[in-house]
């Protein structure tokens, strides 16, 4: 047993990006923030599944080419395979959680020119 503060943590990218609270052994835990107009390059993981459950703002999350509309309170699942592309197009930063499992050091995949 642990207890963490999120204070306590950093966005990798200065002021936004995830900012995991946990990685591993079993999941990760993190908060992700974009600003507006940021993204996140579309991938997939092997593996791992993953959730995005919205606290503030909006954001499209696309899975396999779908766009997902996401606002506070709606949570999106994506199965290990499914390519996936964040990006905040309001002119709000967005808040939401990011959760992974089962952990694995190094299971995500990048994806040069998906469908968007």
């Amino acid at each position: 047993m642990f207890v963490v503060h999120e204070d306590d943590f950093t966005y990798r990218f200065g002021e936004s990006g995830p900012k995991y609270l946990m990685k591993g052994p079993r999941s990760n835990f993190a908060l992700v923030r974009f600003l507006p107009g940021e993204d996140f390059p579309a991938h997939y993981h092997n593996e791992m599944e993953e959730n995005f459950y919205i606290l503030e703002g909006e954001i499209d999350i696309v899975v396999d080419g779908h766009v997902n509309h996401l606002q506070p309170g709606q949570m999106i699942h994506i199965e290990p395979g499914e390519v996936h592309y964040c990006i905040n197009r309001s002119d709000a930063p967005i808040k939401m959680v990011s959760t992974l499992a089962p952990y694995r050091e190094s299971d995500k995949v990048t994806v040069e020119n998906p469908v968007l």
